[in-house]
């Protein structure tokens, strides 16, 4: 009867593992024993004696083989090996940290400021309107161009009852105008300009305005142009009475600084997008200056004037 020699699990059958391509582990088994001669016809001492020799020979050939594979793998390992790595240590991150801030501090101290990102996105959009009235009277306002045809938008009472209008671009380029549309409900009126600049950049009309958010209004206050001035959105929905015959509903509330000459002129964020149209400030001293509060029509509402998509 033959008998097979029982598996041990020896360290070489531990080691001896492979791997195929989709990551299947592979065993190799571990070596087999040979016959008994008692079961075989009988032979002479010599030949059994080197039949029990072949029992042991494969394990000691399977040892040898892994030996010399070690041997190998580690002469590779140090022929190829690159230099000698030092470890991480905490004031090398430490002072990987500290770099990564003074870095991004400089990178900030280098970026422009919202305001002055405002102020450059806005200006080649800014008009101003000059009026005159019965008995020579002048007047000075601004406006923003709202489109690619060179329509400006600006508040209604800058315009009202004037006898000429004057637009001047940006680029200096100066042209009379006239009155395209108005609404007295929200002070809002659109100029058309009988001559152009040669090259028009219609002003970005941006998305609705939030409690808090940072704004800047842009105009030509008490005669000194193209003058910004920052602060945030107070409240949003605001009513106010200009006379007894005409109150303004649906107001941004600002507290960016604006007098005469602010009117008609574009409340912008952070981006340089117009988000109202400055249509008055609060004066409860009865005096023409500013004392914190401004209004301004949001662009939604002054947009639809002009004939542009809702926001």
């Amino acid at each position: 009867m033959n008998r097979a020699l029982p598996y041990r699990p020896t360290t070489i059958g531990r080691t001896l593992r492979k791997v195929d391509r989709l990551g299947s582990p592979l065993v190799v088994d571990p070596p087999q024993g040979v016959a008994d001669e008692e079961s075989r016809e009988p032979r002479s001492r010599r030949r059994a004696d080197r039949l029990r020799g072949l029992t042991r020979s494969p394990r000691r050939w399977l040892v040898a083989t892994l030996v010399v594979a070690v041997v190998l793998a580690v002469g590779v390992y140090a022929l190829t090996r690159g230099p000698e790595t030092p470890p991480i240590t905490a004031t090398d991150v430490n002072k990987a940290v500290q770099d990564g801030i003074a870095k991004a501090q400089q990178d900030e101290a280098k970026a422009p400021t919202d305001a002055t990102t405002a102020y450059q996105a806005a200006l080649p959009s800014i008009v101003t309107i000059s009026t005159v009235r019965g008995g020579g009277q002048r007047g000075t306002g601004a406006g923003v161009v709202a489109s690619a045809e060179g329509s400006v938008l600006t508040a209604r009472h800058v315009v009202d009852g004037a006898s000429s209008i004057e637009v001047a671009f940006s680029d200096g380029t100066k042209s009379p105008a006239t009155v395209a549309e108005q609404d007295e409900d929200t002070d809002i009126a659109v100029l058309t300009p009988q001559r152009l600049p040669q090259v028009v950049v219609p002003a970005v009309l941006g998305g609705g305005a939030k409690v808090g958010d940072d704004v800047f209004a842009l105009g030509h206050p008490l005669g000194l142009n193209g003058s910004l001035s920052a602060g945030v959105v107070s409240a949003l929905d605001r009513t106010i009475r200009v006379d007894s015959s005409q109150t303004l509903k649906g107001l941004i509330q600002f507290d960016a600084a604006v007098n005469p000459g602010n009117s008609g002129g574009p409340l912008l964020d952070k981006a340089g997008q117009v988000v109202g149209i400055v249509t008055g400030l609060a004066n409860p001293s009865e005096q023409n200056f500013f004392v914190g509060i401004g209004f301004a029509v949001p662009i939604a509402t002054a947009g639809g004037v002009v004939g542009a998509p809702p926001q």
